[in-house]
């Protein structure tokens, strides 16, 4: 089983007995305000379910991710392949529940992900999408050296407009140290 280390997180594959865990992410009204709306019970099963087939088709997916003080769970950070615009995508997500917002736990996660996705899984290209004002989100993808290079009308969301933040790994690799 997977498991990344951050200084302060763990990251590691989701389990099936992961589901109250991130339902309590997933379906509360804070943390996914940014979302079409908070998962249901069934949402949060297909996550799961979505999560651990792809480590095994893939080799990759979306992770749990844990404080490593005391193994409290904070969020969800990962790729999925995924049709943005015209094309399927290398796509990093991140979410953090929100008492953990403001401690850059998110740029975290999303860096130990970003790192592992050009290095063990040989990606070339990693994009991030996320609604245009969700602020939070840009940041972390600007801090990441990621570039906003489209904007789309999201039909999975509410038709809000989304932008697309992208780094490739060369870029990425010139911005060793941060």
């Amino acid at each position: 089983m997977l498991t990344i280390t951050t200084e302060r997180l763990l990251i590691r594959e989701y389990k099936e007995n992961d589901f109250d865990e991130l339902k309590m992410l997933l379906s509360d009204s804070e943390t996914m305000r940014f979302w079409p709306q908070p998962f249901g019970d069934e949402q949060v099963h297909r996550w799961l379910e979505r999560s651990i087939r792809s480590y095994q088709d893939s080799g990759y997916g979306r992770w749990a991710v844990f404080l490593k003080a005391n193994r409290k769970f904070v969020g969800d950070c990962g790729f999925m392949k995924s049709k943005i615009i015209d094309r399927f995508e290398n796509d990093l997500g991140y979410i953090i529940h929100h008492p953990y917002w403001h401690q850059g736990y998110g740029y975290e996660a999303a860096k130990a992900c970003l790192e592992y996705g050009f290095g063990p899984l040989k990606f070339d290209c990693v994009c991030a999408n996320m609604p245009h004002d969700h602020f939070a989100s840009q940041k972390v993808a600007e801090k990441l050296g990621m570039k906003r290079e489209a904007q789309f009308t999201n039909p999975r969301n509410r038709n809000l407009l989304t932008y697309v933040y992208r780094i490739s790994r060369n870029e990425a690799s010139g911005k060793e140290g941060n």
